[in-house]
C-alpha cells in the first residue's frame, strides 16, 4: 500500500483543482443540494482516508480537584468517602480526584446539562451510582478501582456533544435535513434518479483510527431551514476505566439527539469501557438520533476481560421519518478482548454505509460481523481486509468493496472463515479472497469487473469448504476463478456460480445439486461484461483443447469459457453450462438422472458451416458433422452449411444458420471436452444428459422482423457441437443421453441443422487376460440432424467415433468380438471380426468369448453346461465310465469288483461273527429255568424277567393289559377285578391301583409327536424311537410295582409288608405286558390257588402284532410252563410252542384271513393230537376287542376228558362269558376230527361276545382287519421260511449291498450332471434315506448273536424299502430333465446292446437300484429266517418227524 500513497495525493490534488474550476457550485453555500454525493465531488471518494486530524499535543494538566462538601455539596471527603446525597447542577467542567470512594445516593441527579460539559472522576476507591440516580453531561470519564451502576441509574450524554474533531464532515451541509455521521454515515432522504441509493448520504464517518479507544463526539444533524437549526445534537463521549469489578445494571448512553420532522438526527457518540470483570445486563447505547433523516451510529469499544452477563449494546443508526426505509448507517462495536468488530443496524433497513478503512496488521483483528441490515463498505483502492478468524454477514448484512462508478480496483479478503446468511457482498473491480471455509445461505456475491480486462479477474480461494445453500449466488460479469482443496457444494435449487469465464480448480470434490447451476459465459450478459472470444472461423482444433496447460489459472487467451481443473470427483445433479466446457485432470464425473452438462446453443452464430439464406430470408441449416438441411420456399432451394472437422478427433464449435450479427439467427452447439490426451478421465458415469445440441428456431419479435427488412422467413437450425471424451471407462445408464443433434429450422422452409460429432478417445485399453469392459452403454447417443420445416430438408446425421481398438476388440466401445469370431488386426469395424474355422467340436460344446477377445485361431469353446467337462464335454459319470473303456467294460469291471469286495466282506464277517456258535436243542427238566439251548424261536418265549420255580406254586392269576402299546393306544388295565382275584384283593384299592398304573402306562404328547415326525421323515428311526419309549415305559411300570407301590390292594398282610404279590412282565417284543398275582402265604383258604384243570378254559395271548418287525409269538415263561407241567411234560410243551411260533412267523397283518389258515391246520394236525394224550386241547382265539377295533390273538386251552362242560372265555376285565352246550366229545380225537361242534356253536357265540371268541376255518372270513400303507410293503418285506445256506445268502447280500451303494453313488453322480438341486431332492426326500441301507446292512451283517443280528437285519430291511421313495424321486428328476430337452437331442430310451450313457439312458441306474433293492429284500427275509429258525424240522408236515426232532 505504501507505493500508492503518492499517487493518491497527486490524483486528489488534480481532481480537486479541476472540480473547483468546472463546478462553481461546490464553493457556493447556497446551492440547492449540499448533500455529499459521489457524482458531485469525486475527489472525496477517491481519497477516503481517516478524517481524524493529526494527533494533538499532550493535554494540559488537570485543574485542581473539586471538593466533596464545598463544590459538590456532599458529605465526607474524596480521599476517604464522598457521598452525594442531594442533586448537583453544574455549569462548567468538573474534575474530581482522590483516594477514597465516591457514592451518589439513590434518586440523586448529578447534572451538567451544557453541550460539551465534561465530568471527570479519578479516584482510587469505589464508585457507586445508586438506584434511579443519574449523571447528565456532555462527556463523562471515570477512573476507579470498582464501579457499580445500579438499576434505574443512567449516565446520559445523549445530544450533548461538544464540537466534533476539526476537518471532519460528520455534520451535513445543505437544507435536506440529513443525519449526522460518526461511526456510520448519516442518512439523506434526497431522491436523485441519476444516482444510486448508496451514492447519497448525509454526514460522513470519521475517527476510524480510534475505534478501538473511541473518544470523539458525535456530529449534529442537518436542518431543513436556514433560519432555525432543527438538527439533533451529537452524542457525547463516555470513558470508564475500572481496575477490578464493574457492575452495570443501569444505562450508559451516548445517543445522538433527535431532529424531529424538520431536522436530521445527530450521530451517536463514543463509549469506551475498560475493566477486568463486569456483570449486569444494563444498556450501552451510542445510536444515531431519529429525525427527518436518521443520524449515523457512534462508536463503542468494550475492553472487559471477564464478562459474566451480556449487556444490551446498541450502535445502530437513527430512524428516518422522511424515508423510513433508509435509516442512518450503523456504528461500530469493537470488542478489545476478542479483537472483533461488529456492524449491526438492529434490523433497521438502510441504504447508508458504514465505512471500513484500513485494517490493522499487527495484531490482526479476529472477527468482523456485519449483521441485522448493517451495510459496510471498503471504499479504498487496492484495500486488504484481513482478519485472523471469521468474517460473518448475517440477517441482510451488506459488505461492499470499491465504488460502483469506478470498478477498476483490486481488493483482498483474508480470513479463516467467510460466513454469509441472507446477506450480500458487492465487489466493484476484482476480489482476491483467501479463506479456509466459505459458507453461503440465501446470500449473494456480486462481482462487477467493469470493462477493464486487466483487473477483471477475481479469485476466490477456500482451502477446506465452499457451500452454497438456499438460493445463494456468486455472479461475476468478468473472469472468475474459484479454487480450493476440499469440497465445493452447490446444495440445492437456486444456487448459482456464473461468470463470463469461470474456472473451478484444485477441489477434492465438486457437487452440483439439483437446481444448482455452474455457467460460463453469463446468460443475458450486459454490454459492459468481458465477453470470451470464440474461435468460430477455425477449422482446425485449438491446441489447448487437446493439450491444455498444466496450471489451472484463469487465462483469457484460452478458448475455455468454463473449466473444471484438477478436481478428483465431480457430481452433477444440476446444470453445468458453457460455450466451451472443459474438465481437465479430473478423476471421476458422475451425472445422475437430474443432472445436465450442456453446451447447447452456446456455439457460433456464424462459423465455418453456417447456413445460407434465400432472398426471402428463409435460411438453410448449418453443417458440422453432417451437412445442413437445404432451405426451400416456392420450389426455390439453397443448400445447407458444409460438413467440416475431423471425425476421428473432433474439437470444433457448431455453426449457426446465419450471419453472426443478424437478428433471430440460431447458434450451433458448443464444445464439451472431458480429459485430455495426457490426462484422460478415469471414469464417466451418466444417468442424466450431456448435450451440445444446435439451437432450434424459436421465433422472433416484431422489432427483429423490421431489422430483417420485413421478410417472412427465418433462419435454419444450428448444427450440433462437439462432445470429445478422453477417458478410461464409461457407464451410460438406461435413461442417459449423449446428444449433439442439429436444431430445427424455421417455418416456411427453414432447413434443419446438421448433427454434431461425438468421439470417445479411449486410453490404455486393456487386452488379453487383464481386459475389462471399458463401457456399459444402456442409454442413447443422438447425433441426428435437425428437422426441416414445411418444404425445408432435414440436416444430415453427425458422427459417432471411437479410438481404433486393438486385436480381439471391435466397435466404438472396444467390445470383445462375438463368440465364434476372431480379430487379428487393429481397427473398430465390425467386419474385422472374422468367423472361426468350422472345425469339429464336441456336440455339447459351443464357441465362447474370452476376456480380451480372440486374436488368433483356434477359437476357444466350452461345454454347453457346467455339468459337462472339457475337452469332450462328458458328464462326470460319463467321464468315469469312458475312462474305464465304456459302458460294457465298466459294468464288467464293476461287477468283478463287487464280487471281490463281497468275498472279502464275507470272509471278514466269518472271522468277526463266526465264534458265535448257534445253540442246539436239549431237553429241559420239569420245573427248571428256560433252557437256552433251544432254537431262537423257542427262546422268543422268554420274558424280560425270569421267575423262580417256586413262584408257580403261589401263582393265582395272570391279568393281561389291553391296548397295542402305541402312542395313540397305550397299555391299560380294566378297573373291575377278575373273579379269580376277588378273594385276594380289595376292590376299591384295586381300582386306585389301576388308575395309578394306567397313568404311568400312558405316553406324553411330545413322544407321539416325535414319532409322527420321524414316521414321515425316516420310518426306521420312528420304529427305534417307539421301541425305546416302550422299553422305558415297561421299566417304569416294573419299578412302580416292585418299589413304589405299597401293595395296598392285596388282602395279605405279608404281601403288603414285603411288597410282594404283584409282578409285571412283558414279552421280548414289548407288545404284550401282563400282571401276575401271587399268594402272600398267610391266607387261610386251601382252595387258592386253583389247580390247572380248575383254571380251564385258560387263555394264553400272543406277543407281537403280526407285523414284519413284531410277528406273533406265544410266550412260555417259567410260571406258565410250571402250570402246564401239571398235565403236559415241559419238553412237549416247549416243542409245541416252538412249532407254533414257527407257524405264527408267517402270519402277516393285513392278510390274516389267508395266513391264519396254516396255523389252524397245524394246530389240528400237529399240536392237538399230541396234547390230547395229556387231556388238553388248544384253539386259536381272539380276545379283548377295543373300541378302535383292535383285538389280541392267542390260544384257548381246556381239558377234553368230560363229555359236556361249560365253556369259559375270559375277558380282560375278569368277566367270563358262559355258554352251556353239549359237546359230545369222546376221548379220541378221531371221532370228531374236524371240530364241527366248535364251528357251529362257539364261533357264533364268540363273535357275539365283546371279549373274544374261537377262530376256526369257517370263521376266518368273518375277521375284520384294517389295511394301511404297510400292507403294500408286506409284499416286499415279510417273514419267510428258512432256506438254509446261510453263508451263501450272506455272500449274495454282501454283493447286493455293495452293488446298491455303488448304484446310489452312480445315480447321484448322474443327477449331479443334471442339477445340484436334483441331488438335494434325492438325498433329502426322505432325508439321507438312499444312503442309510449300506451302513445299516453292514451293521446287521457284522453283529454278534442271532437275536441281535435278526433285529438289526429287520432295521436294515426297513431302510432298504424306505429308500425306494428316494429312488422314485430320482426317476422323477430324470424324467423331467429328459422331457425338458429339445426333441432333436432325445433318443429312444431303450436301445439294447447299444448303451452310450447319453441323456436317453437316464433310467438305467434308478431301474437297477429298484431291482437291487427288491432282491435285497427277499434275501434279507431268508437271512432273518435262517437266523431265527435253525431247526428246519419245525416246518415239517410229518407229525412223527416233528415230534421226534
Amino acid at each position: 500500500m505504501a507505493r500508492f500513497q503518492f499517487n493518491f495525493a497527486f490524483i486528489a490534488f488534480l481532481i480537486t483543482a479541476i472540480t473547483l474550476t468546472t463546478n462553481p457550485r461546490v464553493l457556493s453555500s447556497d446551492s440547492e443540494s449540499d448533500s455529499f454525493s459521489i457524482i458531485d465531488f469525486d475527489s472525496n471518494i477517491l481519497f477516503h482516508q481517516d478524517y481524524s486530524p493529526p494527533s494533538p499535543p499532550p493535554p494540559p494538566p488537570h485543574p485542581p480537584s473539586a471538593s466533596c462538601t464545598d463544590d459538590l455539596g456532599g458529605i465526607g471527603s474524596i480521599d476517604t468517602a464522598c457521598q452525594i446525597v442531594t442533586d448537583v447542577n453544574l455549569t462548567r467542567d468538573v474534575y474530581i480526584e482522590g483516594k477514597g470512594d465516591f457514592y451518589i445516593h439513590p434518586g440523586v441527579r448529578f447534572h451538567c446539562p451544557n453541550f460539551g460539559c465534561s465530568i471527570t472522576i479519578n479516584i482510587s476507591g469505589n464508585f457507586n451510582l445508586s438506584v434511579n440516580s443519574s449523571i447528565l453531561t456532555g462527556a463523562f470519564e471515570l477512573v476507579a478501582n470498582n464501579a457499580s451502576f445500579f438499576n434505574g441509574s443512567v449516565v446520559n450524554t445523549t445530544g450533548l456533544a461538544g464540537d466534533p474533531p476539526p476537518q471532519t464532515s460528520g455534520t451535513p451541509q445543505g437544507l435536506e435535513g440529513a443525519g449526522g455521521g460518526h461511526g456510520g454515515r448519516g442518512a439523506c432522504c434526497l431522491v436523485d434518479k441519476e444516482k444510486l441509493p448508496e451514492d447519497v448520504w448525509g454526514g460522513d464517518a470519521y475517527s476510524w483510527s480510534s475505534l478501538q479507544e473511541p473518544c470523539s463526539y458525535g456530529s449534529k444533524g442537518g436542518s431543513t431551514s436556514k433560519e432555525v437549526d432543527y438538527g439533533g445534537g451529537g452524542g457525547g463521549r463516555v470513558k470508564m476505566t475500572v481496575k477490578e469489578y464493574l457492575v452495570l445494571d443501569g444505562a450508559v448512553l451516548a445517543d445522538g439527539g433527535n431532529g424531529g420532522v424538520k431536522g436530521g438526527g445527530g450521530s451517536g457518540g463514543s463509549i469506551h469501557l475498560k475493566a477486568y470483570k463486569m456483570t449486569g445486563g444494563g444498556r450501552i447505547s451510542a445510536c444515531g438520533g431519529n429525525g427527518f433523516a436518521g443520524g449515523g451510529g457512534g462508536r463503542v469499544s468494550v475492553d472487559i476481560f471477564s464478562r459474566h452477563d451480556d449487556p444490551q449494546i446498541f450502535v445502530h443508526g437513527g430512524n428516518s421519518l422522511g424515508c423510513p426505509k433508509n435509516a442512518g448507517g450503523a456504528g461500530t462495536l469493537y470488542d478489545a478482548v476478542a479483537r472483533s468488530l461488529t456492524v449491526s443496524n438492529h434490523n433497521m433497513s438502510t441504504d447508508t454505509d458504514t465505512l471500513l478503512l484500513e485494517f490493522p496488521y499487527q495484531p490482526l483483528w479476529t472477527n468482523v460481523y456485519v449483521r441485522n441490515h448493517g451495510r459496510a463498505t471498503v471504499p479504498l483502492f487496492w484495500s486488504r481486509v484481513q482478519v485472523q478468524g471469521q468474517i460473518s454477514l448475517l440477517c441482510s448484512g451488506v459488505l461492499s468493496f470499491g465504488l460502483a462508478h469506478y470498478a477498476s480496483s483490486e481488493f483482498e479478503l483474508l480470513a479463516e472463515e467467510l460466513l454469509m446468511s441472507d446477506s450480500v457482498i458487492k465487489v466493484y473491480g476484482a476480489l482476491r479472497m483467501s479463506v479456509k471455509m466459505f459458507l453461503m445461505w440465501n446470500s449473494q456475491m456480486l462481482i462487477d469487473g467493469g470493462e477493464d480486462a486487466t483487473v477483471g479477474t477475481s479469485l476466490l480461494e477456500a482451502s477446506n469448504l465452499v457451500v452454497l445453500k438456499e438460493s445463494s449466488v456468486i455472479h461475476s460479469n468478468a473472469n472468475l476463478g474459484v479454487h480450493g482443496q476440499g469440497l465445493l457444494n452447490l446444495s440445492g435449487p437456486g444456487n448459482w456460480i456464473e461468470a463470463q469465464r469461470l474456472v473451478l480448480s484444485l477441489f477434492y470434490s465438486i457437487h452440483v445439486a439439483p437446481g444448482s447451476v455452474l455457467r460460463g459465459p453469463v446468460e443475458n450478459a450486459t454490454s459492459d461484461a468481458i465477453t470470451p472470444r470464440l474461435h468460430c472461423q477455425l477449422e482446425e482444433c485449438p491446441s489447448e483443447l487437446l493439450h491444455p496447460p498444466e496450471d489451472c489459472n484463469v487465462n483469457s487467451s484460452l478458448s475455455f469459457t468454463l473449466q473444471i481443473c484438477r478436481v478428483e470427483d465431480i457430481t452433477v445433479e444440476g446444470l453445468i453450462e458453457g460455450s466451451v466446457v472443459h474438465f481437465h485432470r479430473a478423476r471421476t464425473i458422475y451425472v445422475p438422472s437430474s443432472g445436465t452438462i450442456s453446451a447447447s446453443g452456446m456455439g457460433c452464430t456464424g462459423g465455418v458451416g453456417r447456413g445460407n439464406v434465400l432472398s426471402n430470408g428463409v435460411g438453410s441449416g448449418a453443417g458440422h458433422g453432417g451437412k445442413g438441411g437445404s432451405a426451400c420456399y416456392n420450389d426455390s432451394c439453397i443448400g445447407g452449411g458444409v460438413s467440416y472437422g475431423n471425425a476421428e478427433l473432433p474439437c470444433e464449435l457448431g455453426s449457426g444458420s446465419g450471419e453472426e450479427m443478424s437478428a433471430g439467427s440460431t447458434a450451433g452447439g458448443g464444445i464439451i471436452v472431458m480429459g485430455s490426451l495426457e490426462h484422460p478421465l478415469s471414469s464417466l458415469s451418466v444417468e442424466g444428459s450431456v448435450r451440445a445440441d444446435g439451437e432450434s428456431f424459436k421465433g422472433i419479435t416484431r422489432d427483429q422482423l423490421v431489422v430483417m427488412n420485413g421478410t417472412g422467413g427465418g433462419p435454419g437450425g444450428g448444427s450440433g457441437g462437439t462432445i470429445l471424451l478422453f477417458l478410461h471407462t464409461l457407464d451410460l445408464g438406461g435413461y442417459a443421453v449423449l446428444s449433439s443433434v442439429g436444431g430445427y429450422g424455421s417455418p416456411k422452409g427453414g432447413g434443419g441443422g446438421g448433427g454434431g460429432r461425438v468421439h470417445f478417445h479411449w486410453s490404455d485399453i486393456p487386452t488379453g487376460d487383464v481386459y475389462q469392459p471399458i463401457a456399459r452403454v444402456n442409454g442413447s447417443i443422438h447425433i441426428w440432424g435437425g428437422l426441416g420445416r414445411d418444404e425445408g430438408h432435414a440436416g444430415e446425421n453427425g458422427t459417432v467415433s471411437g479410438k481404433a481398438c486393438p486385436k480381439g476388440l471391435y466397435g466404438i466401445f472396444c467390445e470383445e468380438c462375438p463368440a465364434g469370431t476372431y480379430k487379428n488386426v487393429t481397427g473398430s469395424d465390425r467386419a474385422l471380426c472374422r468367423p472361426c474355422p468350422a472345425d469339429d467340436i464336441p456336440h455339447r460344446a459351443a464357441y465362447v468369448t474370452v476376456r480380451g477377445g480372440i486374436a488368433e485361431t483356434p477359437c476357444p469353446y466350452k461345454c454347453v453346461s457346467d455339468r459337462f467337462h472339457m475337452p469332450h464335454c462328458y458328464t462326470a459319470l460319463e467321464e468315469l465310465i469312458y475312462t474305464f473303456g465304456g459302458p460294457w467294460l465298466f459294468g464288467l469291471l464293476l461287477l468283478g469288483l463287487l464280487i471281490l469286495l463281497a468275498l472279502v466282506l464275507s470272509v471278514a464277517r466269518m472271522k468277526f461273527v463266526g465264534v458265535d456258535e448257534l445253540p442246539g436243542p436239549a431237553p429241559t427238566q420239569h420245573g427248571s429255568q428256560i433252557d437256552h439251548s433251544f432254537p431262537f424261536l423257542e427262546s422268543l418265549n422268554e420274558v424280560l424277567e425270569t421267575n423262580r420255580a417256586e413262584e408257580s406254586q403261589s401263582h393265582v392269576h395272570r391279568m393281561y393289559f389291553m391296548g397295542r402299546n402305541t402312542f395313540s393306544e397305550p397299555w391299560h388295565l380294566p378297573h373291575t377285578p377278575p373273579e379269580q382275584i376277588k378273594e385276594i384283593v380289595y376292590e376299591g384299592a384295586f381300582n386306585t391301583f389301576v388308575d395309578e398304573i394306567n397313568g404311568i402306562a400312558a405316553y406324553q404328547w411330545w413322544e407321539g409327536a416325535i414319532y409322527s415326525i420321524l414316521s414321515v421323515l425316516a420310518y426306521p428311526l420312528a420304529w427305534s424311537w417307539q421301541q425305546w419309549r416302550r422299553r422305558i415305559k415297561l421299566q417304569r411300570l416294573r419299578e412302580f410295582v416292585r418299589s413304589e407301590y405299597d401293595h395296598a390292594c392285596l388282602r395279605s398282610c405279608r404281601s403288603r409288608a414285603l411288597y410282594e404279590g404283584l409282578k409285571v412282565a412283558a414279552t421280548s417284543d414289548l407288545m404284550l405286558v401282563y400282571l401276575d398275582f401271587f399268594l402272600g402265604g398267610d391266607e387261610k383258604r386251601t382252595d387258592i390257588p386253583a389247580r390247572l384243570h380248575q383254571r380251564f378254559p385258560m387263555s394264553i395271548l400272543f406277543g407281537g402284532d403280526g407285523s414284519y418287525m413284531a410277528p406273533f409269538s406265544i410266550q412260555s415263561d417259567n410260571i406258565l410252563t410250571s402250570l402246564m407241567s401239571q398235565m403236559v411234560p415241559p419238553t412237549t410243551w416247549y416243542r409245541m410252542a416252538a412249532g407254533l411260533n414257527a407257524q405264527l412267523r408267517l402270519v402277516r397283518r393285513g392278510r390274516l384271513r389267508v395266513t391264519f389258515r396254516p396255523v389252524l391246520r397245524w394246530l389240528e394236525t400237529h399240536a392237538n393230537p399230541a396234547l390230547r394224550i395229556h387231556g388238553i386241547h388248544v384253539d386259536l382265539a381272539w380276545f379283548q376287542a377295543s373300541t378302535s377295533g383292535h383285538c389280541q390273538y392267542g390260544l384257548l386251552v381246556y381239558a377234553v376228558e368230560e363229555e359236556s362242560e361249560r365253556i369259559f372265555i375270559e375277558g380282560i376285565d375278569g368277566v367270563k362269558q358262559v355258554e352251556e352246550e353239549s359237546r359230545g366229545v369222546n376221548n379220541t380225537h378221531s371221532e370228531n376230527p374236524s371240530g364241527h361242534w366248535r364251528e357251529e356253536m362257539l364261533v357264533s357265540q364268540a363273535h357275539r361276545s365283546s371279549h373274544g371268541g374261537i377262530i376256526v376255518t369257517n370263521s376266518l372270513r368273518m375277521l375284520k382287519e384294517k389295511r394301511d400303507l404297510f400292507y403294500l410293503i408286506s409284499f416286499i418285506v415279510h417273514n419267510a421260511k428258512p432256506v438254509g445256506h446261510q453263508d451263501l445268502v450272506g455272500l449274495v447280500i454282501s454283493m447286493l449291498l455293495l452293488g446298491d451303494f455303488s448304484l446310489v453313488l452312480l445315480t447321484l453322480l448322474q443327477l449331479y450332471s443334471i442339477s445340484l438341486v436334483d441331488v438335494f431332492l434325492v438325498l433329502f426326500i426322505l432325508p439321507l434315506g438312499i444312503l442309510m441301507p449300506f451302513p445299516a446292512g453292514i451293521n446287521a451283517l457284522f453283529s454278534h448273536g442271532p437275536r441281535r443280528s435278526a433285529g438289526l437285519a429287520r432295521i436294515y430291511a426297513l431302510w432298504n424299502v424306505t429308500s425306494l421313495i428316494n429312488v422314485v424321486v430320482a426317476f422323477i428328476c430324470g424324467y423331467i430333465h429328459y422331457n425338458s430337452q429339445s426333441p432333436s437331442s432325445k433318443k429312444f430310451p431303450f436301445q439294447p446292446w447299444n448303451i452310450s450313457m447319453d441323456e436317453s439312458e437316464w433310467w438305467i441306474f434308478p431301474a437297477g437300484l429298484v431291482a437291487c433293492k427288491i432282491l435285497q429284500s427277499q434275501l434279507v427275509n431268508w437271512h432273518i429266517a435262517n437266523l431265527e429258525i435253525q431247526d428246519r424240522s419245525l416246518y415239517s408236515n410229518d407229525f412223527e418227524l416233528f415230534w421226534q426232532s
